[in-house]
């Protein structure tokens, strides 16, 4: 096979489509965001956690390819610790935080798309909670519910409908990696005010060239406006890990993602969350959004491996507010029991 052809067709192609899509625009993001924690029980540090990062990078947008550039930078005191065995040195860290080309083809009624890089999907849309198509369930995210991918994507838009089909890896030779598919019903294209989603992922790469459990998740979220400034949604989950195990581990054999991943096990998280949004009046004018959460997540203790008690319920309430160019987002939510009592303050600016 003459893989010179083969390279040269496709970088061809590629300047082929890049100079087609010339039509289009660019433009510089950037922002300036700060965040708190405090734990009440944290009685030995002012703040649980503290950290000023920068987001800054370019877009480009036509009718038939958009692509993403965004570096994530911190300052040193909020970056990098190295230590040489004597002496622990801070430095700045800069992420290569998202970075992908999509590829758009529109047929009649049916829009396609080719997506290829690093970048995150926000399955859940929760203030605390969910994303369990992808996140660990011992992960609970402030304001972060997304989830990062180095893949390769496939979509297909027609009606309500967005379908997605990704292959991802989690090294640097595809070696271990998963497949994941995504339908999401929007019905609020039509006037009609529900939008469902569901997902399948599977850890199918890691079976290739080494010894693996597999282990299947199945997600549906839900999403209801009973009016346009109330809002019902949540998320529901099964994962499970196949039967039998792993004897005598060979060289090749490939630990699970999460250690509580064990063979013929099955979690059934789900959470279920509230949101106000004045659109007018006094109330548009102290708040954008108004969230509540509730979660449930059996055997949380023993998922975290902690020697602490923990609660299989927990809480947030959130408020959000858009003022200018700046989002400002405060959270009160649940520890690891119910009484433990957290907050956390997010200030967004965003310059571009």
């Amino acid at each position: 096979m003459n893989y010179k052809i083969i390279t040269s067709a496709l970088l061809a192609a590629g300047i082929a489509t890049a100079a087609f899509a010339a039509d289009g625009e660019f433009s510089l993001k950037g922002n300036v965001q700060t965040q708190a924690t405090k734990m009440i029980a944290d009685q030995d540090n002012n703040l649980s956690s503290f950290w000023i990062r920068a987001n800054v990078g370019g877009q480009y947008k036509s009718d038939n390819f958009d692509g993403l550039v965004m570096l994530r930078i911190f300052a040193p005191q909020f970056g990098n610790y190295l230590s040489d065995g004597e002496k622990t040195s801070s430095y700045d860290k800069i992420l290569a935080d998202l970075y992908w080309a999509n590829y758009k083809w529109t047929y009649g009624d049916h829009k396609y798309n080719l997506k290829i890089g690093h970048w995150k999907t926000d399955w859940s849309q929760s203030t605390h909670f969910g994303t369990y198509i992808d996140k660990a369930l011992t992960a609970r995210g402030l304001w972060m519910r997304d989830y990062s991918h180095n893949a390769i994507e496939f979509g297909w838009e027609t009606g309500v409908s967005q379908f997605n089909a990704m292959v991802a890896t989690r090294d640097n030779k595809f070696n271990s990696g998963y497949v994941r598919l995504e339908e999401d019903l929007n019905f609020n294209k039509v006037d009609f005010p529900l939008e469902l989603k569901l997902a399948y992922r599977v850890n199918a790469i890691d079976n290739i060239q080494n010894t693996a459990l597999l282990t299947h998740r199945f997600a549906t979220y839900l999403s209801c406006n009973f009016s346009p400034a109330f809002r019902i949604y949540g998320e529901y989950a099964n994962i499970h890990s196949q039967k039998g195990k792993i004897k005598n581990r060979p060289s090749n054999y490939l630990p699970p993602e999460s250690s509580y991943l064990i063979p013929n096990r099955t979690y059934n998280p789900f959470y279920i969350g509230a949101e106000f949004s004045p659109k007018s009046g006094f109330l548009n004018a102290l708040m954008s959004s108004l969230y509540i959460e509730w979660e449930h997540i059996s055997d949380r203790q023993k998922i975290h491996n902690s020697k602490k008690e923990m609660d299989e319920w927990a809480w947030t309430a959130a408020w959000a507010k858009k003022v200018g160019k700046s989002k400002l987002q405060f959270s009160v939510y649940s520890g690891n029991e119910i009484s433990d009592v957290g907050l956390a303050f997010r200030l967004t600016s965003t310059i571009k």
